[in-house]
């Protein structure tokens, strides 16, 4: 029996017991990252060009629908019926290829491995906790972890392919030609796709800085005007394109999640006479 099992079953564990408890989450989240790595390894090569790079063409899904739309979207929509979009990425470096095939590798198991990270952390704090208090984190651990994966996914649909396609449309000159480099294309990939992911974890960050005591429903409230102006410069910097869809795309499911933060936090304590 190991010594988690054992201080589990008298119910007291001194720090090194903790720590001990910790250092084996943290070993089975690394074997887990591993075996995923491997198995992301193998399958890049089939999924890189129909899923990485699908928004380098015109027949990415986004597009195709937007063309769609547009045609009865009027001035309001951007314009998406050029069928013959199409950026070749090219690679400038011997062995950038073979090192981004291991790094996007990784980050894909970062991706996949997350719901896990999510149980392992749940199953270390759960002890301290008490009963009624078990319930409310498990339910934010799930909530974060899906509000991660929804903001992934609408970094990837949404926010990068409009992005990318307005900048590798854009000229300062008609001497000037855009040359994409792979590590160009998968910083930007990575990094709006996983800060998107990151964003969409704002309800749950409100919720525990309010069970903490320093967040407040009213405090949101009060300032939700220069909340919506920090969104729209953000959303701004994030899609430059600036046509209104575009910027509504993104713009909208921030304030949303502004929105539910208020929902979720407490109300600030009542002042005592």
């Amino acid at each position: 029996m190991s010594a988690e099992e054992q201080n589990t079953q008298t119910g007291e564990m001194s720090f090194w017991d903790h720590l001990e408890t910790l250092r084996w989450a943290l070993f089975r989240v690394i074997i887990v990252l591993f075996v995923l790595l491997v198995g992301c390894f193998i399958a890049m090569p089939h999924i890189f060009d129909p899923f990485v790079l699908g928004p380098t063409d015109s027949g990415f899904f986004l597009y195709q629908w937007l063309g769609e739309l547009g045609k009865n979207g009027g001035r309001f929509m951007p314009d998406f019926s050029d069928d013959t979009f199409h950026v070749d990425i090219i690679n400038i470096n011997v062995a950038t290829q073979f090192l981004t095939h291991i790094t996007t590798s990784f980050w894909f198991s970062l991706v996949l491995v997350f719901p896990y990270l999510m149980y392992e952390i749940w199953k270390f704090v759960r002890p301290a906790l008490f009963p009624d208090e078990q319930k409310g984190v498990k339910t934010a651990f799930v909530a974060g972890g899906s509000l991660f994966y929804i903001g992934c996914a609408v970094g990837y649909i949404v926010v990068f392919p409009l992005t990318f396609r307005f900048l590798t449309q854009y000229t300062i000159g008609d001497a000037v030609v855009n040359q994409i480099s792979l590590n160009s294309y998968m910083s930007n990939f990575l990094t709006i796709i996983f800060v998107m992911g990151l964003v969409f974890e704002m309800p749950m960050l409100a919720w525990l800085l309010s069970s903490l005591g320093i967040l407040h429903k009213e405090f949101l409230k009060q300032y939700r005007s220069y909340a919506v102006v920090v969104m729209l410069v953000l959303a701004a910097m994030i899609t430059p394109s600036g046509d209104p869809f575009t910027l509504s795309v993104v713009f909208l499911p921030l304030y949303l999640l502004y929105e539910v933060s208020i929902l979720i936090v407490k109300p600030a304590p009542p002042e005592e006479e």
